[in-house]
């Protein structure tokens, strides 16, 4: 009997803060990996690793970073010692050619984008993992193949996990008193959910071209958080179903949206 083909995740990340906290967003992650069909690895696509050019983390044991600042020393103190995989990454690297994809084996690590969620679906932090870096250089078009490449993994037991927040702009948040979100961040959110199961060619979807909507830019003021999702809609096979875990918006411009494919 196949093992279940494994499922791809986008997790809106939020605030490091989530680390620390037991919110409807946390609790969402936790059940995610406590219900899921538990992986032999994991990959894992963060906002806060964008690079010129694509990478992996090819180490034995990658180091968390604490890529905040001023936040509680608590959340320094805290770390997510999960295995590397350089098997993996040189799967990678072999699975995407003809994308040149650098091995990088002491630069980089799990940086919050990535650890900060994983740490709630698998707190053990006992599964193998390797981080691949967004190349900024790209178009969106372009990320979306990418994981159209990834999603041969599902059928080998390995897991896609994204992270980033579709709505993300922390100039217009609200830091106190009023949360209530922006009618912008609101719809552009709701833009994203009514498009996800979009099954045009990859140049014509209209998350593709998300700069085209009317809130796009000011949800999205740089690239590096909405282009996660791109990935995990490029792993969908056009009939698997595609579900929200949970969703929200936070301090007036975050979106909190997690999207589950399979």
């Amino acid at each position: 009997m196949s093992a279940p083909r494994m499922p791809a995740l986008f997790l809106g990340h939020g605030s490091p803060m989530n680390v620390l906290e037991d919110n409807v967003y946390t609790r969402a992650w936790a059940q995610l990996g406590e219900t899921l069909p538990r992986p032999k690895a994991i990959v894992v696509v963060s906002a806060h690793w964008f690079t010129r050019g694509t990478g992996v983390t090819a180490m034995e044991a990658p180091q968390t970073i604490h890529d905040f600042g001023g936040f509680p020393q608590a959340l320094y103190d805290t770390h997510y010692p999960a295995p590397g995989s350089p098997a993996l990454a040189r799967h990678l690297v072999e699975l995407l050619s003809p994308v040149s994809v650098t091995l990088d084996k002491e630069a980089w690590g799990f940086d919050h984008g990535s650890w900060g969620v994983l740490i709630k679906m698998y707190p053990k932090a006992d599964i193998p993992m390797v981080q691949l870096s967004i190349d900024s250089t790209k178009p969106a078009a372009w990320h979306m193949e990418v994981g159209r490449k990834l999603a041969a993994l599902r059928d080998e037991g390995i897991m896609l996990v994204a992270s980033g927040n579709v709505v993300h702009n922390l100039r217009t948040a609200r830091w106190h008193g009023d949360n209530s979100p922006y009618p912008w961040a609101t719809a552009f959110n709701e833009f994203v959910k009514d498009n996800l199961t979009w099954k045009g060619p990859t140049e014509q979807h209209p998350l593709v071209n998300y700069m085209e909507h009317e809130g796009g830019s000011l949800s999205n003021p740089t690239p590096d958080h909405f282009l996660p999702l791109l990935y995990v809609l490029g792993a969908w096979d056009g009939v698997e179903s595609i579900s929200i875990p949970v969703d929200g918006l936070e301090m007036g411009s975050l979106s909190m949206l997690s999207v589950q494919i399979g």
